[in-house]
């Protein structure tokens, strides 16, 4: 190898990062300590980033139907584009809250109702008890207990559990008041990333083309427009399955008469936002809503569940979600699976766009490497049908 400045410089890097890595290792404790210091002080700025970028998809369709290129509004057309998104995004909060609220409260007072009742039926599952006390009362009295040590050890947990409400309910309070202004630094950072879109991208690009090669800040770029278009077609995809399922159960459980239609396809339609595992949670909400009313409807209903999901589950969530993002379905699944271990409900929603992206990416590195290799197409596509199988059509 020759011995010229570049070569030094690589090899000082290898050997910097392996020394970086081996100490790493050694001080794990250390390295997530500082992880984890600063994701909390970026934080706020990554949740306005965030919110930034799921904002950006109602209010860029907005922008380009509402006011296309309109000269006359010159610099209100970005902040009145944001005005609308923010209108129509606490609308449809306020109306999803106005459906569950009503529908909840009744559903409680309904539960109150039936209080009186199950009291009644306490009261004489007691008196027919009261045939065995005798019994009882004898057994009892065969038995060593320790009653004054029960009774300290009682007050001793009593004790505990009331010094340990306290000290969590002070963290609760302070954890709260922490998240409430995360949110709203991260929404007003959410706020001037939208209205500043056009000169951020631009000082973004000219620190990849100030910093790296050329070739690679152009990869860099076309990586990054692949995984924004991925991430908007999902959010998009996804919120339009949930609003079809969601009016699909509302529709299903009208015709049949069964009761919290309205409500049961709200629920569904919110939960099932959460890719593959949240209808499943709207779906058990629903059954104890309605199994306080009708026990034999609640079965009713996970019956129409199920046969509802499984329409949506092979008809329209390929269509509508697996299509914007250009993912097999079991791969959907690996990576509802791996988020779900990895980050909980966020990595249910952030893990499908990314491997997507990642499934692209390694899609067309392998293409890539077939043509430089000058592989044959007929030896990597499916192998011809043999004597007792028929061809496919060719679909013409």
């Amino acid at each position: 190898m020759e011995w010229n400045r570049q070569n030094v410089k690589y090899l000082l890097l290898v050997v910097c990062g392996g020394v970086a890595f081996y100490c790493a290792l050694q001080n794990l404790a250390a390295v997530f300590g500082a992880v984890g210091w600063l994701l909390g002080v970026l934080w706020p700025f990554l949740l306005g980033g965030a919110i930034a970028f799921i904002l950006n998809v109602p209010m860029r369709a907005i922008e380009r139907h509402l006011f296309p290129q309109n000269r006359r509004l010159g610099r209100l057309r970005r902040p009145l584009a944001l005005v609308l998104t923010l209108a129509a995004v606490v609308g449809v909060l306020t109306l999803a809250s106005a459906v569950i609220g009503p529908g909840v409260g009744e559903a409680v007072m309904s539960l109150a109702r039936q209080i009186p009742a199950a009291v009644e039926r306490l009261q004489g599952q007691i008196a027919e008890l009261e045939s065995y006390l005798p019994l009882l009362k004898s057994w009892a009295e065969s038995l060593e207990i320790d009653w004054k040590g029960l009774t300290e050890r009682a007050v001793g947990l009593v004790q505990a559990w009331g010094s340990g409400l306290l000290s969590s309910g002070s963290g609760l309070i302070g954890g709260l008041v922490s998240g409430v202004s995360t949110f709203v630094i991260g929404l007003i950072f959410s706020f001037y990333i939208l209205l500043q879109k056009e000169p951020l991208s631009r000082q973004g690009r000219q620190v990849l083309y100030g910093l790296l090669p050329v070739r690679a800040a152009d990869r860099c770029l076309e990586v990054l427009r692949l995984a924004g278009r991925t991430f908007s077609s999902f959010l998009s995809g996804q919120c339009l399955e949930a609003a079809i399922l969601g009016t699909m159960f509302a529709v299903a459980m009208t015709i049949f008469r069964m009761s919290y239609a309205l409500l049961v396809g709200v629920l569904i339609a919110l939960t099932a936002l959460i890719p593959i595992v949240g209808a499943f949670i709207g779906c058990v909400v629903g059954a104890l809503l309605i199994a306080v009313t009708d026990p034999w409807k609640a079965l009713m209903f996970i019956l129409l569940f199920l046969v509802l999901q499984q329409v949506e589950g092979n008809l329209i969530y390929p269509h509508v979600v697996g299509s914007s993002v250009g993912l097999p379905s079991i791969w959907v699944l690996a990576a509802v699976t791996l988020g779900g271990k990895l980050m909980g409900i966020a990595g249910m929603l952030f893990f499908i766009p990314l491997c997507s992206v990642v499934y692209a990416l390694f899609r067309d590195f392998v293409k890539g490497r077939l043509r430089e290799k000058g592989v044959p197409v007929k030896k990597w596509r499916d192998p011809p049908p043999g004597p007792g199988r028929r061809p496919k059509a060719s679909g013409r």
